[in-house]
C-alpha cells in the first residue's frame, strides 16, 4: 500500500487504434515533408489547441487525439541530424498536457522540455534533433499501474520498434534515450533490445527495469536525482511484480551521476539554465559532460 501511495506524477500518449502501429514508425527522410503535412492536416481538422500547433509550423511524426492521445514532435532537422535525442515522459502526462504541462505547469510539459534541450543543442551543433515521444499509455495517477512495469513494458515495445526503424532509415545516427520519472523505466526496458543506443539518461527515475547498468544492452547509463526529488521516498522493491525495483541512482547500480545543482525538485531537471540540462546536452553531443566527468555511482 505504501508503494501505491508514493508512486505518482509521470507520463504521456497519442494515435487512433487502426493508425497507431503505422504511426509509431518514423518515415524515411525523403518522406518527412509529406508526413509533416499529413499530421498537420489532421491537427488542423481536430481543432484547437492542436490546429494552432500545426499553424505555427511545428512538425509531428504522428498525432492522434483519441483517448489520452499520442504524438511525437520533432525539433530540428531529422533528415540531416547526426545525433537524435528521444525524450519519454512519465505518469499522468496526456496529449492535453503536451504543451501546457501537468496541472498547467509548463516545465512539466514534454513539448516544453524537448524545446529547452533542443535550443541548447542547436547552439552547439545544428545537426541535432530532439523528439518528444508520446507513444505509449502511461499510468494515470496513484494505483497499481503506477506501481508496476506493465505500462512501461508496452511503451518499451513501441519505443523499440520506433528506434529500430529510425536506425534503419538513418544508419549511423547517434541515439540517446532520455526518460523522465516513469519514462525512465520505458527507456531502460527498451535499451535492452537496442544495442545501437549509445546512452540512456534517467531524470528523477523511480526505477529503470534493471538491477545493474550492464543489463541495458551496452548503453552507458546516466542518472540525475536531485536531493529534493520526492522520488527518493519510493521504496526500492519489486515483489510479485509490485514495485519498480532499484533506482539507477542507487549505490552499486553502475550509472554515471549527472549534476543536479540548483534543481529544485522532480520537474526541474530540464528547466533552462539548470546544471542537469547542460549535462544532458553534453551526453547527447559528446557522450559525457563537457568538463568534469561525473563519477560512477558505486
Amino acid at each position: 500500500m505504501r508503494i501505491l501511495i508514493l508512486i505518482s506524477l509521470l507520463a504521456l500518449p497519442f494515435f487512433a487504434p487502426a493508425q497507431r502501429a503505422a504511426a509509431a514508425v518514423p518515415p524515411a527522410p525523403s518522406s518527412l515533408a509529406a508526413t509533416y503535412r499529413e499530421t498537420a492536416t489532421h491537427m488542423l481538422a481536430t481543432g484547437c489547441p492542436y490546429a494552432t500547433w500545426a499553424a505555427h509550423g511545428r512538425h509531428f511524426l504522428f498525432f492522434d487525439p483519441a483517448g489520452d492521445g499520442r504524438a511525437a514532435e520533432v525539433l530540428g532537422d531529422l533528415a540531416t541530424a547526426t545525433r537524435i535525442a528521444i525524450l519519454v515522459p512519465g505518469v499522468d502526462t496526456t496529449l492535453a498536457d503536451f504543451d501546457r504541462g501537468l496541472g498547467g505547469v509548463p516545465r512539466r510539459a514534454p513539448g516544453v522540455q524537448a524545446r529547452a534541450l533542443h535550443d541548447l543543442l542547436a547552439k552547439r551543433d545544428p545537426h541535432t534533433a530532439v523528439i518528444a515521444w508520446l507513444g505509449y499509455d502511461p499510468p494515470e495517477g496513484l494505483g497499481p499501474a503506477a506501481a508496476t512495469e506493465g505500462r512501461a513494458r508496452a511503451g518499451a515495445a513501441a519505443l523499440t520498434t520506433f528506434v529500430r526503424d529510425l536506425g534503419t532509415r538513418r544508419p549511423g545516427t547517434r541515439v540517446t534515450l532520455i526518460g523522465h520519472s516513469y519514462g525512465s523505466i520505458v527507456v531502460g526496458l527498451a535499451a535492452r533490445e537496442l544495442p545501437g543506443v549509445a546512452d540512456v539518461v534517467t531524470l528523477g527515475a523511480p526505477g529503470i527495469g534493471a538491477d545493474r547498468a550492464d543489463e541495458l544492452g551496452g548503453a552507458r547509463v546516466w542518472s540525475a536525482l536531485a536531493p529534493t526529488d520526492w522520488i527518493r521516498r519510493i521504496p526500492q522493491v519489486r515483489v510479485l511484480g509490485l514495485g519498480l525495483g532499484r533506482r539507477p541512482s542507487s549505490p552499486g547500480f553502475g550509472a554515471n551521476a549527472l549534476p543536479t545543482d540548483g534543481v529544485a525538485g522532480h520537474d526541474f531537471y530540464l528547466v533552462p539554465g539548470s546544471s542537469t540540462l547542460r549535462a544532458v546536452a553534453d551526453v547527447v553531443l559528446t557522450g559525457g559532460p563537457e568538463h568534469d566527468m561525473p563519477g560512477r555511482v558505486s
